[in-house]
């Protein structure tokens, strides 16, 4: 696992942190401010270090969002290939292995769209 903190190989081979030397600005309203002081200090912690920990935290999170989306992309891959091949089944037909090889290529061509119009079908159901 990659340590949070980058560091710097010395002469002597000793490890240093690497120096912060980028900085990032923003403008809040006084009442914003305030608040966003008020909940760093909660944490014990300033209010630059809070902000750049949620900042760096989000970079995770959008790696989290894509292995969440590409799970349920095969979660949905899995649910087609049971309706696909779970009512034959239990009626007693066989499928022949080529059937089954167009099967996986359908599923596998299809199953990300599928998802996202999953999604999409959720997201409306929300709004309404």
């Amino acid at each position: 696992m990659e340590s949070p903190i980058p560091f710097k190989p010395t002469t002597n081979g000793a490890k240093r942190p690497l120096a912060r030397n980028r900085i990032l600005s923003a403008r809040f309203t006084e009442s914003e401010y305030a608040a966003l002081e008020s909940f760093a200090w909660s944490k014990g912690t300033t209010l630059a270090d809070c902000a750049r920990d949620v900042l760096l935290h989000s970079l995770e999170g959008a790696t989290q969002a894509q292995m969440e989306m590409h799970i349920f992309t095969e979660l949905v891959g899995i649910q087609l290939l049971l309706m696909s091949t779970l009512e034959p089944l239990l009626r007693g037909d066989k499928i022949a292995p080529e059937q089954l090889a167009i099967l996986f290529r359908q599923v596998q061509t299809t199953k990300a769209a599928k998802a996202q119009e999953l999604l999409a079908k959720r997201s409306q159901n929300k709004e309404k």
